[in-house]
């Protein structure tokens, strides 16, 4: 599909904010099963009957699951229409959530994790993806992406704090809990069936002859040519650094706790805040940045790692541990809630650049498939390396090597973000040459 075919589909779309809305609620809901633990860790080892072990064992499957599900992923999420993609993996986590209200043995919980794993990360996150991207043009992805993130964020705090009012509203009990995950299977059945009737089916894909292309042939050539696309690698990586950093932020409620004194009730508001707060707000703010100030989402995000390398390298000067023996916390979250924000910004919109190079629209899938394995790898390895850090060197030593490696990444983020710019350059040289 060409950008001028890709424009006409873009003003095709009837109601596309109506779409974008419902796309937007799908993806604050989708993830809610899976993410159980976040409302109800206790409840699950007093009702379902889960160890510590049994729960991390779960997680662990998870991640393991979707790690391998997104090479595949490469392949399958340009096959079907998004459509059917996103509606589809939305009933299924439904209903794997219904199965989950029984309370199944350790065995059937793992497997539910695994499932969810597919569902959520390798058919539905990618595919999801796709459809915002082909919503808009080149000139609107920065906002697309960062709208997208502050909608998931406020419908993430809605519907958790409903499962959980649920929950209360019951009595605490084993039915309460069933109930509660009873409500996020319902939520998230009834977003799948809303994108079934509103999300359009994709454009047909047809070869030079006219003819439309097999979508199991055209789904392989896809993968192959988004493995062999050094700019969808460029703009992987890109994210993969802001993730990077974007784990560090974890690391800010330790350091809080532990050498400014914040008190526990400070520490909950506090995770809130850099949880779903910093998501509402620096999602539109990347988007407005990246949209109408910097007019590209590449060079929003460089000037992210050079404010982020330079903000961190401050904050390392300031004498931390005087400050919080004099009580003074408020500065402290002040700071890293502001470093956070910065972050956020840069978060929300690391998958725009994908418009900015051109990458062909009938492989959006594939794309953004790749680019999810890349950029969410940190997963795999970002947590254990800072908490090893953290129990190897007690104290500010610590934190401060934690916060020195999240400047080694900005200043590596700057290197790769030039590239990417250089590289969106080159088509934009080549689209004038061509014009």
């Amino acid at each position: 599909m060409s950008n001028e075919m890709k424009q006409k589909a873009v003003k095709a779309v009837p109601n596309r904010w109506f779409v974008f809305c419902i796309l937007t609620l799908s993806g604050g809901i989708a993830f809610k099963l899976s993410s159980m633990k976040d409302m109800f860790y206790v409840p699950m080892q007093q009702f379902m009957g889960l160890t510590n072990t049994q729960i991390g064992g779960a997680l662990s499957a998870y991640g393991i699951v979707q790690t391998i599900g997104l090479i595949f992923g490469i392949y399958i999420c340009d096959m079907f229409s998004k459509k059917y993609m996103i509606g589809g993996s939305l009933i299924g986590l439904g209903a794997i959530g219904v199965y989950l209200s029984t309370f199944p043995g350790y065995w059937g919980f793992l497997i539910a994790f695994g499932a969810m794993a597919i569902l959520g990360e390798v058919t539905y996150w990618p595919v999801l993806l796709k459809a915002i991207r082909l919503l808009g043009d080149e000139k609107t992805q920065g906002r697309m992406f960062g709208f997208l993130e502050m909608g998931r964020g406020i419908i993430d705090v809605i519907v958790a704090s409903s499962a959980l009012a649920i929950f209360k509203a019951m009595g605490e009990g084993a039915p309460a809990l069933r109930g509660g995950l009873l409500f996020l299977s319902a939520v998230t059945a009834c977003a799948g069936v809303l994108c079934l009737i509103f999300v359009p089916n994709d454009e047909k894909r047809t070869g030079e002859n006219g003819k439309e292309q097999n979508r199991a042939q055209a789904a392989f050539g896809g993968m192959i040519q988004a493995l062999k696309n050094i700019d969808i690698w460029a703009v992987a990586l890109n994210g993969f650094v802001v993730y990077c950093i974007y784990c560090g932020l974890t690391y800010f409620i330790p350091f809080l706790n532990q050498i400014y004194m914040l008190p526990a009730t400070a520490v909950g508001m506090y995770g809130i805040i850099n949880q779903y707060g910093l998501k509402m707000v620096g999602g539109p703010i990347g988007g407005f940045m990246s949209d109408k100030v910097h007019k590209s989402a590449a060079k929003h995000i460089r000037v992210g790692f050079l404010v982020c390398a330079v903000a961190m390298a401050a904050f390392l000067m300031v004498p931390h541990e005087m400050l919080g023996q004099n009580g003074n916390w408020i500065l402290g979250a002040a700071c890293t809630l502001g470093f956070g924000s910065i972050v956020f910004t840069m978060r929300a919109v690391f998958f725009a650049p994908m418009d900015e190079v051109k990458v062909p629209a009938e492989i959006t899938g594939a794309a953004m498939s790749l680019a999810s394995l890349v950029i969410y790898l940190p997963n795999a390895f970002a947590y254990v390396m800072y908490g090893s850090f953290l129990d190897r060197y007690p104290g500010m030593t610590g934190f401060r090597i934690v916060f020195s490696v999240m400047i080694g990444w900005a200043v590596i983020g700057l290197f790769v973000s030039t590239f990417l710019i250089h590289r969106i350059k080159k088509h934009q040289i080549s689209s004038t040459d061509k014009s």
